[in-house]
């Protein structure tokens, strides 16, 4: 059986659930349903704050306070076991200096996230393998994984996919935001019809080393060659689905089936669910989010202060809960409970009403659990699907 380490705040909540019905927790107690399961994120933003001045990866924050939405606190109190902690690099342009540049950073944001895992050995440690996630879970610890949002930091150097394997990457998608070196992004202008001669090569890099190919970011030609060239399974480390909103970013059912049929799965998203209102405001915030590790004290606390203010007056996103909730349902259907699984995007631009960071993740369980899933299918949702996916990497 699994050893659980709950926080107070979760006793308290178990606590009055039995109290309020006389006895002990209710077999309803979305709590008691989500302790039970194995649970992983897959994209997690937050070494974004792992370099802030007077920010600390064991205490409890909120997003209210200093716009982070995981934290060791807060993943024993909303029940997340692990998941993988992203090395992002902001796509720059195609020359010797800008890959220089950007493998600069990606090496520090890589060596970031070790240096935070490393601080606290009583919650925390690397995982590289799916067993690894099981024993530390079993242990009472966080499983750190770590993934690689952006390839265009290897420049035209797939062997540096390697040096990153050896840091610990497990996990790497080929672009982000805009066309690289290696693909057409979902929101690119479409420079290669998929990927480029170099992209296939990455391919081929990923699959030799056996980490798992994302394709979330991607054009949908892009995805179809990943799901047609890689010799594994692939995954969607955070994408939402188009029936939801047309948008690029999001994948349509007819991939989605495609994509389960190649024994891959899709991690449902919080974002782009809407369009996103990118007001001159909130892009100007956004800037200065990106930048919060370097900001003092005080103009961290300013900038979440002008943030929770916008929020007041318009969200960026125009879903909530029950949006999460009726995609999630419906890629199932679509999918199958054995191609589908979640990461919200944290730290990252996700977060909705209704689900503003990582403690909302029992009252998924609990709503999966009303829809008549059982825990073993919840748990493939949770952590199941992933980690099958990871151990049939090859390598």
């Amino acid at each position: 059986m699994r050893k659980r380490v709950a926080t107070l705040s979760l006793f308290a909540l178990a606590a009055c659930t039995a109290t309020s019905q006389g006895g002990a927790p209710s077999a309803a107690d979305p709590v008691a349903q989500h302790a039970r399961l194995l649970t992983l994120d897959t994209h997690l933003d937050t070494p974004i704050h792992f370099d802030r001045e007077g920010w600390r990866f064991d205490a409890t924050h909120s997003f209210a306070a200093d716009l982070s939405q995981v934290d060791g606190g807060r993943m024993k109190a909303g029940m997340l076991d692990g998941g993988f902690f992203v090395v992002y690099t902001e796509q720059g342009p195609l020359t010797e200096k800008g890959y220089a540049d950007a493998l600069a950073f990606a090496r520090k944001r890589s060596d970031a996230i070790d240096r935070t895992v490393a601080a606290y050995p009583a919650l925390i440690a690397p995982a590289l393998t799916a067993a690894d996630a099981t024993r530390l879970n079993r242990a009472g610890k966080l499983a750190a994984f770590k993934s690689i949002e952006n390839s265009y930091p290897l420049g035209e150097d797939v062997s540096l996919l390697g040096e990153f394997y050896r840091k610990g990457v497990r996990m790497a998608g080929p672009v982000h935001s805009g066309d690289n070196q290696f693909a057409d992004s979902a929101t690119g202008k479409g420079k290669w019809g998929g990927l480029s001669p170099l992209g296939k090569r990455w391919v081929a890099e990923m699959n030799r080393l056996g980490m798992v190919i994302d394709a979330s970011h991607s054009s949908d030609a892009t995805f179809d060659q990943l799901l047609e060239l890689s010799r594994y399974p692939i995954i969607l480390s955070h994408s939402s689905l188009r029936s939801a909103n047309d948008h690029p970013r999001n994948l349509d059912q007819v991939r989605l089936r495609k994509l389960a049929a190649k024994g891959g799965a899709m991690c449902i998203s919080t974002i782009f669910l809407s369009d996103m209102n990118m007001t001159k405001e909130r892009a100007e915030l956004f800037g200065a989010y990106e930048r919060i590790a370097t900001l003092p004290p005080a103009q961290q606390a300013d900038l979440a202060r002008r943030w929770q203010a916008l929020d007041r007056r318009e969200q960026m996103w125009n879903a909530n809960f029950e949006t999460v909730m009726a995609q999630i349902l419906r890629a199932i259907e679509v999918a199958g409970i054995d191609h589908v699984c979640f990461a919200g995007d944290w730290d990252g631009g996700g977060g909705v009403v209704g689900m503003q960071d990582i403690t909302a993740l029992p009252k998924v369980t609990a709503r999966l659990k009303a829809a008549g899933y059982s825990d073993a299918d919840i748990e493939k949702f949770w952590s199941g699907n992933v980690l099958r996916i990871l151990a049939a990497q090859k390598g």
